[in-house]
């Protein structure tokens, strides 16, 4: 499990947008955010945390990465 946090990420579009950035990088990943605490977690299946931030990054958001918790 690859964790971000990601403090401009503030509403659902911002959520939807991540989504598809990373579901763009990896259709298969397992995307769950957490949009109180500004907690994305990605269980990638072809993409590596360099291209997973680079997706958020694209997409204009500023992703720091964090451990991974249960969310």
């Amino acid at each position: 499990m690859i964790a971000f946090e990601v403090q401009d990420m503030t509403c659902g579009h911002c959520v939807s947008t991540i989504t598809k950035a990373l579901k763009g990088t990896d259709k298969d990943a397992k995307v769950q955010i957490d949009l109180a605490t500004h907690r994305v977690q990605v269980e990638p299946v072809s993409a590596d945390a360099a291209e997973l931030e680079e997706a958020i990054k694209d997409a204009g958001y500023t992703p720091v990465p964090v451990a991974a918790v249960d969310l």
